[in-house]
């Protein structure tokens, strides 16, 4: 008996060292140790989760026991959070609050963020700053080449979000040469262009919704911010519900699960009902399987099915256009959206059939002629797609055979998008071949 108790227990070691390779608890190292140990001195202390890492998302937080469903699982007292309040009452709240015009909440918090990295263990916040990330994996961190990949309505927001950083940047170049007193160092040094990308995504990607009084020493954009500490190593998982708000009676952000959580399993919250497209920008990441994913058509992808020879083809597009139906145009699994139909329907029409144009944007079908052209130009451009589609995937794999490691994790993360719009893809055309003709 004692032989088959031992080798039983063997199994169950093995069992749990195979675990251990899925989940490598985290919260044993040092920065991980100095923020528990920061918190619990500003009143929070971490009853449920422990950072860990996890195959797949990286860095995130693991039960200790089971929670279930409609449970408190972090209760962050309003002194953990970091906001335009902390801000304002540091001493680098007396330079904003002098300069004018007002700076923003947003260039307020990215300033006190580069500001506090800079002061390293000086800083009243070093314990924070040590887990954000070193950089980030948005597409304003991707290189030219990498961005080129991208799906265009991608592309073209990337490209925004760029300009956005670096119009941020620059316009703020005269306040930056103000707070020199409080640095021993050049400001050109410390406020550089990487510096505020480092901090417009820290705050991009990981701050709570949190509506804060309007003060007088800010611009009047909405103040919503709050950075989390601890409680922004939750990774979100589109299948989840939770409940996230800041109480204002015990004057804490709370999160209460949904579905609940069994131990040692990690613990998900969800950021809304995004696709991987908004994931990958305003995140960094995929997620795989996503229900909310769509592929999106750009004017080039829907101006490659247009006959030219049409006459009415420029009144056609007016009222595309008058009627909101040139945007979101998309293809999920189960096929075109109504948008997306309704655009091609009314592309499709003949000339004797343009005067139903009205029932058309309501959502009609002329004919079963005319609604046969319409799905036919449906297949025609989703197969369209899925060509470049293939074309991206295979400038990707030459690309990774000479390219550096930073690059290897982009490229991984535009081909993991890749192939989740060419799962939405192939669905869509098995949908409109599986429509009788």
């Amino acid at each position: 008996m004692g032989k088959r108790r031992g080798r039983a227990r063997r199994k169950r070691r093995k069992r749990l060292s195979a675990l251990d390779c899925v989940r490598i608890t985290l919260g044993h190292e040092y920065q991980f140790v100095e923020l528990r140990r920061w918190l619990k001195l500003r009143g929070f202390n971490s009853k449920y989760l422990i950072p860990a890492h996890f195959p797949g998302t990286g860095r995130g937080l693991m039960t200790t026991q089971p929670i279930k469903a409609g449970d408190l699982i972090i209760s962050l007292p309003e002194k953990c959070l970091l906001t335009t309040t902390t801000v304002l009452g540091s001493p680098l709240g007396q330079y904003i609050k002098r300069w004018k015009p007002p700076v923003s909440p947003l260039m307020a918090l990215c300033t006190f963020l580069i500001s506090e990295r800079h002061l390293e263990a000086k800083s009243l916040w070093k314990p924070y700053i040590d887990v954000l990330p070193k950089v980030y994996t948005c597409p304003v961190y991707f290189s030219q080449e990498v961005v080129n990949l991208l799906p265009g309505t991608l592309r073209k927001k990337a490209f925004e979000q760029r300009d956005t950083v670096q119009e941020l940047y620059l316009s703020s170049f005269m306040f930056f040469k103000s707070l020199q007193p409080l640095f021993s160092q050049s400001v050109e040094d410390v406020f550089t262009h990487d510096a505020m990308r480092w901090a417009w995504c820290s705050i991009n990607t990981r701050t709570v919704y949190m509506k804060h009084p309007q003060s007088e020493f800010l611009s009047r954009e909405a103040d919503v911010y709050a950075l989390a500490p601890y409680l922004d190593l939750l990774n979100h998982s589109p299948e989840v519900q939770v409940e996230a708000a800041f109480n204002e009676k015990t004057r804490c952000y709370e999160i209460r699960t949904g579905p609940g959580c069994r131990k040692y399993e990690q613990a998900f919250i969800c950021y809304g009902p995004h696709d991987n497209q908004r994931l990958l920008l305003e995140y960094g990441f995929i997620a795989k399987g996503n229900p909310h994913s769509v592929v999106y058509i750009d004017r080039d992808a829907l101006q490659s099915c247009l006959t030219r020879g049409d006459k009415q083809l420029t009144q056609k597009l007016l009222l595309l256009k008058e009627n909101n139906l040139l945007e979101n145009l998309t293809f999920g699994l189960d096929g075109p959206s109504w948008r997306l139909l309704t655009a091609l329907r009314l592309l499709s029409l003949k000339p004797v059939e343009f005067t139903s144009w009205k029932s058309v944007l309501l959502g009609a079908a002329v004919s079963a002629d005319s609604e046969k052209r319409s799905l036919s130009l449906a297949g025609f451009l989703c197969r369209g797609l899925l060509d470049e589609n293939s074309q991206v995937l295979e400038k990707i794999a030459t690309m990774r055979r000479s390219a550096p490691v930073s690059l290897k994790a982009q490229l991984d993360l535009v081909e993991c998008l890749q192939h989740e719009e060419q799962r939405i893809l192939f669905s869509s055309v098995a949908v409109l071949e599986s429509v009788p003709n």
